[in-house]
């Protein structure tokens, strides 16, 4: 039997870790946002899918989430001072991750092959897939005009207010093989939605027409985690979107944002007094920790939403 989780960023790779440690490889599937993937200096990025595999590798940098733990940065120092562009930082170990997927990538091979061929190399035992292998790229819709990903990300630190979302490409992006079978193999029993963003992270593998359809007709439990703790998030500008849609900085208004696809929300126990409100929307709301600082944590958020789900493991 099989557990799909769907995820990108930070909060998404430290659930998957947890899950990871509970899990065996034949039950586990990591589906990864590629709404933030782009090509920079020649080489194609992958933030998300780079993430998961460093954390399930265990070689993420603790301090950033992101990244080589211990890395250096000399070739993005002589980059700068060769006048190149030294926005987007990356590693030197780092870069040759970027370095062997597109050499890959430029012999046709496709990004699932790619990522199964890195994460073969990292020793991650879990199977790791890009949510598609078609180009798919997060728009962000600003006061100050519409950005890419990266460039609103990282290139301006996340402050535009932002207006909206479109997902470039997504209408005709297929789901990638690996989830196309897991869509059609009797053994998915769960489907869990990453504590990541939900906006940058969740909603470009939702716009795929093809997970889209699939989430909302099946049988299968779908349940998510709130990326919501007392008001505010964790990590990244999730608290800051919602304020300027005008929509309320809550695990309520994550249950709403899900609500055609979740049966169950898990949410921080910061905040219990939400559970009356969000089960009024038909989800079920549990309330437990979410905050995960430690491997101990991590892993204890994953054996609750399986023993919530009924899940055996």
């Amino acid at each position: 039997m099989t557990v799909l989780a769907l995820a990108g960023g930070v909060g998404g790779a430290k659930l998957a870790l947890g899950l990871s440690k509970i899990l065996p490889p034949e039950r586990l599937i990591v589906a990864v946002n590629v709404g933030d993937d782009f090509t920079h200096l020649g080489l194609r990025i992958c933030p998300d899918l780079d993430t998961v595999m460093y954390t399930l590798a265990g070689i993420a940098n603790p301090e950033t989430g992101w990244g080589i733990t211990n890395d250096t940065s000399e070739t993005m120092l002589a980059l700068e001072n060769l006048g190149g562009p030294n926005w987007f930082k990356l590693g030197d170990r780092d870069l040759a991750t970027h370095l062997e997927r597109t050499r890959r990538l430029d012999t046709g091979e496709n990004l699932s092959k790619v990522t199964k061929a890195l994460i073969n190399a990292l020793n991650i035992k879990h199977r790791v897939t890009p949510a598609t292998n078609d180009e798919l790229s997060t728009i962000v819709e600003t006061r100050q005009g519409d950005m890419s990903f990266q460039e609103y990300f990282v290139k301006e630190s996340c402050l535009p207010v932002v207006k909206g979302f479109r997902f470039q490409g997504a209408e005709s992006a297929n789901a990638a093989p690996m989830l196309q079978n897991c869509f059609l193999s009797s053994d998915l029993e769960l489907v869990i939605i990453c504590p990541s963003n939900p906006f940058l992270s969740i909603s470009p593998i939702l716009a795929i027409p093809e997970i889209n359809s699939f989430l909302v007709k099946t049988k299968v439990p779908v349940v998510a985690v709130s990326p919501i703790v007392g008001g505010q998030a964790l990590k990244g500008p999730t608290a800051k979107i919602m304020n300027e849609l005008k929509l309320e900085v809550s695990s309520s208004a994550i249950a709403q944002f899900y609500n055609k696809i979740i049966s169950k929300i898990f949410i921080d126990t910061a905040d219990g007094n939400e559970v009356a409100k969000i089960e009024e929307l038909g989800v079920e709301a549990i309330v437990t920790n979410t905050v995960m600082l430690t491997e101990k944590e991590k892993m204890g958020l994953g054996n609750k939403i399986l023993s919530e789900t009924g899940i055996e493991f």
